[in-house]
């Protein structure tokens, strides 16, 4: 175990009672094989959101369908290079996001990033909490009949019901430790799958068999230039190289348990081209099939099913929603809280109390969505926080990899007071100046008119300058 005060580091042992989740993960800790790893990609990609970015990507940037599933494997392959360079150092020391930052913003420094991130976290968290209380709302419904009644603050009273129980079946997943996180994990993402291939065939029998027709006329290339597939490829990869920006930053977080480092990369290896093509395959099939059956090519899922008329199908996509929800939610969202969190006071604030704060967050800001915050502009929030995490991510690589040569004192990592990632009073003036500097264009990337045709790739254009900047201006250690 850890004991912050002193810096001292023991292995060998478990989480304290309360699940202290900055401490490194123990050899019984360190029990994820690379279907678990698989398991995280699959969840973050079969959210409700994810499948309507997909299906909207073959038909909404004009390029052929053949470039769009280019892309996408591309992305996917990107992405997994980067999560195998942020997660190594999770993996190889077993511990989380926040603590490794600590090696190049220092002590004090590496909190600023920890609870920027966990401020988009805790969002995200409390809209997913809403979204996914849709699906039972549904579940609700269809098994009932009953109808929605009197709205309080735009949701009726099953609708607040659902609310609750998702929220609450959050703090049962979280309370009884990341083993059951895990457990979850390994059963929602291959039952999403088998569902996704459920309403395939359901799709196929309702077009007569005209599905794969309906498919390759989306495949079709249309008529247009070699520069116009090429933009709408640099396009489809951006929009889901963002997509998977904040999962890339925090990937220690879920590294920190897994057996090994051939796991850790196998498990991203299968986990995010191989989802990529299965899950864009699928999308596309039933996009093509809601073409056919429907008249229209339809992206949401949810309008799909209840287009459907069939309460035996609406009841298992219910299910079925729910549980891809909270797999993202868990993923993207509730351990990136949960850590930057505790990050503030580690001595105070363990996993489970750090789990409420999120939670109580959670409650407050999903409950008001519908409400409030849903009629508020909120993307330029959002990508603004994303820009401004950017920067960290190069920093983190270069200084790991380039200056650290991929070796870290752990010691030191936990020692508050001194040691040599304590820098000045706990700040690395050379990685805030990077920090600040690259963090400035890549928000003005978002804001600032001129440079909206790099709004696309703030968060990679950030990465690279704050990576640069950092290698130009550290003192490499001796």
């Amino acid at each position: 175990m850890v004991s912050t005060d002193t810096g001292h580091v023991t292995h060998g042992g478990t989480m304290d009672a309360e699940g202290n989740t900055l401490n490194p993960a123990s050899a019984d800790e360190k029990t994820w094989g690379s279907f678990a790893i698989f398991n995280i990609w699959a969840n973050d990609v079969q959210s409700l959101f994810g499948y309507s970015l997909v299906a909207s990507l073959f038909i909404s940037f004009g390029v052929g369908g053949w470039t769009a599933f280019a892309a996408l494997i591309t992305a996917g392959l990107f992405v997994m290079w980067m999560v195998n360079l942020s997660g190594a150092p999770g993996e190889k020391y077993g511990i989380p996001y926040p603590v490794v930052a600590r090696a190049s913003l220092g002590t004090q420094g590496a909190k600023l990033p920890a609870i920027l991130r966990a401020i988009v976290a805790v969002f995200w968290y409390g809209v997913q909490v809403y979204f996914a209380s849709t699906a039972i709302a549904l579940l609700i419904y269809s098994v009932t009949g009953v109808s929605g009644g009197t709205e309080y603050l735009g949701l009726s009273a099953v609708d607040w019901i659902a609310f609750l129980i998702v929220w609450f079946f959050h703090i049962v997943i979280f309370w009884r430790g990341m083993n059951w996180v895990e457990t979850f994990l390994n059963i929602a993402g291959p039952f999403v799958y088998l569902v996704m291939i459920g309403l395939v065939i359901v799709l196929w029998q309702r077009s007569d068999g005209q599905l794969l027709e309906a498919t390759a006329t989306i495949f079709a290339n249309p008529e247009g230039t070699f520069w116009t597939e090429a933009k709408g490829f640099i396009a489809i990869v951006g929009t889901m190289v963002a997509y998977f920006a904040a999962v890339m930053i925090n990937f220690s977080d879920f590294s920190r348990y897994a057996k090994d480092k051939k796991t850790m990369i196998l498990g991203n290896l299968w986990g995010l081209p191989f989802n990529m093509i299965l899950f864009s395959a699928l999308a596309l099939l039933t996009t093509g099939g809601a073409a056919v059956v429907f008249g229209e090519e339809i992206i949401n899922p949810t309008e799909i099913v209840e287009r459907t008329d069939s309460v035996l199908l609406g009841v298992i996509a219910a299910i079925t929603f729910f549980a891809a929800t909270v797999g993202i939610n868990l993923v993207a969202n509730f351990i990136p809280a949960v850590n930057g969190i505790a990050n503030l006071s580690p001595e105070n604030i363990s996993f489970r109390k750090a789990g409420l704060i999120t939670s109580f967050f959670a409650l407050v800001i999903g409950g008001l969505w519908v409400s409030f915050i849903s009629q508020v502009g909120i993307g330029g929030f959002v990508n603004t926080l994303g820009a401004v995490l950017a920067p960290i991510f190069g920093i983190m690589i270069v200084d790991y990899y380039a200056h650290r040569k991929q070796q870290l004192s752990e010691a030191d990592l936990y020692n508050m007071e001194g040691g040599i990632y304590h820098y000045d009073n706990g700040w690395n003036s050379a990685a805030v100046k990077a920090f600040g500097a690259a963090a400035i264009f890549s928000v003005a990337t978002v804001w600032v008119p001129w440079f909206s045709v790099l709004s696309g790739f703030n968060w990679v254009i950030g990465a690279v300058l704050g990576g640069i900047i950092y290698n130009a201006i550290a003192k490499k250690p001796a």
